[in-house]
């Protein structure tokens, strides 16, 4: 059986109009703040795919009025569910945005987890796309990663082993400096621009921007998208699948 769902979600954030667009409505842009790696077709009736973890997701451009208005839904599976997604683009003072998600479609058996994640999971999307216009303006990542983990139901467990890879004890809050260390990757000092325990959705190095998140179904979850040419992606991949392993074992 399927069930209707709907998200919405607001963020103002640092950067114009045109800025904002050109992060949700291009496939580089939404690369360096989204998961996995996305190709737009710029027009109405255009196609968008999603490609992540071997699957690749298209829908279909419903709306396309730059700098203004963006959305796009997927065509319907056998059993009735779909996804649409709409932006909406409004410009303050002072080069500043005002950005409004709607998120809605049906989702099939597994809809009251899967809700769950969504309604967690598009707000801290939209912060990290906060982080990324803020940090890394009329930037593109030239390398994107994610990778799961095991599940792990302990929120504090998760909590307390995100804290001890950024070099963070006690209190966490927005603007700590972090040193983020793990095995076989070099150190790099940063900032947590954004905490939602138990996940950090934003963290912010000279060149990086990082995903720190218990997901779906208690799924742990690292994203990384890169702004520097020297990044050895299947070796940095590999390092975090094993920090996960051992650091979750």
């Amino acid at each position: 059986m399927r069930h209707e769902f709907e998200v919405r979600e607001e963020i103002a954030l640092e950067a114009t109009p045109e800025q904002v667009w050109e992060a949700i409505s291009t496939g580089p842009g939404i690369d360096s703040w989204f998961m996995g790696s996305n190709e737009v077709e710029p027009r109405d009736g255009g196609t968008v795919r999603h490609s992540m973890m071997g699957h690749t997701q298209t829908s279909t451009v419903t709306a396309w009025e730059p700098a203004k208005r963006f959305s796009h839904q997927s065509a319907q599976n056998p059993d009735g569910t779909f996804m649409a997604f709409e932006y909406l683009i409004e410009g303050r003072e002072g080069g500043s945005t005002v950005l409004r998600l709607v998120h809605n479609g049906f989702l099939g058996d597994d809809w009251e987890a899967e809700y769950d994640a969504l309604k967690k999971g598009d707000g801290m999307y939209l912060r990290k796309l906060a982080a990324y216009l803020k940090h890394f303006p009329g930037r593109t990542s030239t390398f994107n990663m994610l990778v799961p983990g095991p599940q792990v139901p302990d929120q504090q467990r998760v909590w307390e082993t995100f804290k001890s890879a950024l070099g963070l004890t006690g209190t966490v809050t927005e603007g700590d400096r972090v040193r983020l260390t793990v095995p076989g990757l070099p150190s790099a000092e940063g900032v947590v621009e954004r905490t939602d325990y138990p996940s950090f959705p934003s963290v912010c190095t000279g060149d990086a921007l990082y995903m720190f998140m218990h997901g779906y179904r208690d799924t742990v979850v690292v994203e990384q998208h890169s702004f520097t040419s020297d990044v050895d992606g299947p070796a940095t991949e590999q390092a975090w699948k094993d920090w996960l392993a051992q650091a979750f074992a």
